[in-house]
């Protein structure tokens, strides 16, 4: 094995687009099922609260398992820190091992899980401990994986290969969401309730073996000499590149929120907001998903012609001028056709962000911490200010000033503007240089 000046393993050339190719599905497999297993949980809990929080009513019911969905988010630094030492001291190829095997775990666990009227109270405990298992191995996974793509793409062209990472984020959300309406159309709601439930979790559990199955064979990238530094994958290593760290985190707490307003809050805000049917809503926000899907690779392609600090800055100013606005027509939206088009032009400016968001992390960091400060930025912003984006939008709609998160959103989009005006150029610093 030899290695550039940069410590980064040149065991596969950067002009091997065939060895990239299968890196990047290897990687981006488990990345896609990680995010399903996550969303499913989202996507099921109006059929199985019941089964392991009886008592009360059906929203109590609804609430203690979205307070134990929102635990996963909390340990999603926890995983940010943990995987990325395990990826910068011990080799990206095994956190990466490691990362969707706990994930499979904790699908495979809450598939099985006897309900509370069978064995009490340990019934909600152990969800509760799969729901860790799973923010943990999401929380580490992210910047693992964005690390490895980003090791792994082909030189001038790691914009349009880094940015399947979000389309397997996004294609995971989209699987979930098929798979459950699929069960919705075969089954009836009492059959959902009583046992339907456990299927996506079964086969994100299957689904997990075979992204277990295409990463053993994947090439290590980090080479011995970045490993094997007193300070790889330290908080204290970490630390002496902290103005990196703090710009990451600058942005990325502008582009979670994003992220997560345009996506997950979305349907909600066109049914609760715009008064859109259900249904309606749930059909326009697949569509516009699907799409956005689609849109990661042109955007990431992109930032290769003009740079990730132009594609961020874009990203902030964007979102800093058109969030206001487009949330004002969303509610006003005349039918599903012009929410469509108005959803697609607020993730088409996500997209500058999305489709290089690991990317711009992973070129900001030497190899010794590139895993951890990936990893660790991306969890602390997403899980202070992405995770939180519905309970913020929720609560100041409860209280009558919902047009506030609008501007939270822009606020927060500023900053994002301004620590990218402020950086210096990632792919000029060198760290991921071929």
């Amino acid at each position: 094995m030899t290695v550039d000046t940069f410590g980064r393993s040149t065991a596969m050339p950067a002009t091997d687009t065939r060895s990239c190719i299968k890196a990047i599905v290897g990687a981006s497999s488990g990345n896609l099922v990680e995010w399903f297993d996550f969303f499913v949980y989202s996507f099921c809990s109006i059929y199985f609260a019941h089964a392991f929080f009886p008592t009360g009513n059906a929203s109590t019911q609804l609430l203690n398992t979205a307070g134990v969905f929102a635990t996963g988010f909390l340990m999603r630094p926890i995983g940010g820190w943990m995987f990325g030492r395990i990826a910068d001291r011990l080799g990206r190829r095994n956190s990466l091992i490691i990362s969707v095997l706990m994930m499979c775990s904790g699908s495979l666990l809450i598939a099985v899980i006897p309900t509370y009227a069978t064995i009490g109270a340990a019934a909600p405990a152990l969800l509760l401990a799969a729901r860790c298992f799973q923010g943990l191995s999401v929380g580490g996974e992210y910047g693992t994986s964005a690390t490895y793509m980003s090791e792994v793409a082909v030189a001038g062209r790691r914009g349009f290969f880094a940015s399947f990472q979000y389309v397997t984020v996004i294609g995971g959300q989209v699987a979930a969401l098929i798979v459950v309406v699929v069960l919705q159309m075969m089954l009836s709601n009492e059959e959902l309730r009583a046992w339907g439930w456990r299927i996506p979790f079964a086969i994100g559990a299957v689904a997990g073996l075979i992204s277990l199955y295409l990463r053993r064979s994947l090439e290590e990238t980090s080479s011995a000499a970045s490993r094997g530094r007193k300070d790889a994958g330290t908080l204290r290593g970490l630390w002496t590149h902290k103005r990196a760290l703090l710009t990451v985190i600058g942005f990325t707490a502008g582009g979670s929120l994003a992220f997560y307003t345009f996506t997950t809050y979305m349907q909600k805000y066109l049914v609760n907001s715009a008064g859109m049917n259900a249904r309606t809503a749930s059909i326009v926000m697949t569509v516009a998903l699907v799409l956005y899907m689609l849109m990661q690779p042109a955007f990431g392609a992109l930032s290769d012609k003009i740079g990730r600090r132009t594609s961020m800055i874009l990203f902030g100013v964007l979102t800093s001028v058109c969030t206001v606005p487009l949330m004002h027509a969303l509610r006003t939206a005349s039918s599903p056709f012009v929410a469509l088009i108005l959803v697609l032009a607020a993730l088409a400016i996500v997209s500058f962000y999305t489709s290089i968001s690991g990317l711009i992390k992973a070129e900001m960091f030497p190899a010794e911490v590139r895993a951890l400060g990936v990893g660790l930025s991306y969890a602390i912003a997403n899980a202070i200010f992405g995770g939180s984006a519905e309970f913020v939008a929720l609560s100041l709609k409860s209280v009558g000033s919902e047009s506030m998160f609008y501007w939270y959103v822009t606020a927060l989009a500023a900053i994002a503007a301004v620590v990218s005006f402020r950086m210096r150029e990632p792919e000029k610093v060198g760290y991921l240089r071929s």
